[in-house]
């Protein structure tokens, strides 16, 4: 697919961003993000990698406009703790009391690149009774937190 058209669809599937708040603008970016590297990895030829970017957008922008502060933090506490400690299939969770939003994380597997630790791992997000998953590779940085890598 030629870039122009994946550039295109992109932008449509982003205009919706546009009049939405900051949350909702970074999730939908992440799940663009996230939804074609997805396909891609998996070998998706051009009109997948674009459904997915669509996608990824979509769904992204919906859980980031419905998580507050207090959800971002729990789950990324929870993510940093479950890569850094918690083995290979041990699922560690997270859930904010006051939105009633609830998360898990699960690391799958751990390798070496450039020299550093790094972890692929399964996240979920639980939101008024919808379940989101995503899948994710982190390394360890040099001040021993972990950066997404996808």
């Amino acid at each position: 697919m030629p870039l122009r058209a994946l550039a295109a669809a992109l932008a449509i599937a982003l205009m919706g961003c546009a009049h939405a708040g900051p949350r909702a603008q970074l999730g939908a970016l992440g799940g663009a993000a996230s939804g074609g590297l997805l396909a891609a990895a998996f070998g998706g030829n051009g009109e997948a990698i674009v459904a997915s970017i669509i996608l990824g957008g979509l769904v992204g922008g919906a859980v980031g406009d419905a998580m507050d502060q207090a959800d971002r933090h729990y789950a990324y506490s929870n993510t940093q703790s479950a890569l850094e400690f918690g083995p290979s299939g041990s699922t560690s969770d997270w859930c904010n009391v006051d939105s009633g939003h609830c998360g898990t994380t699960t690391p799958t597997g751990t390798y070496r690149a450039s020299g550093r630790y790094c972890r692929e791992y399964e996240e979920t997000i639980t939101i008024g009774g919808r379940t989101e998953w995503a899948y994710g590779r982190a390394c360890r940085q040099p001040d021993g937190s972990w950066k997404i890598v996808n």
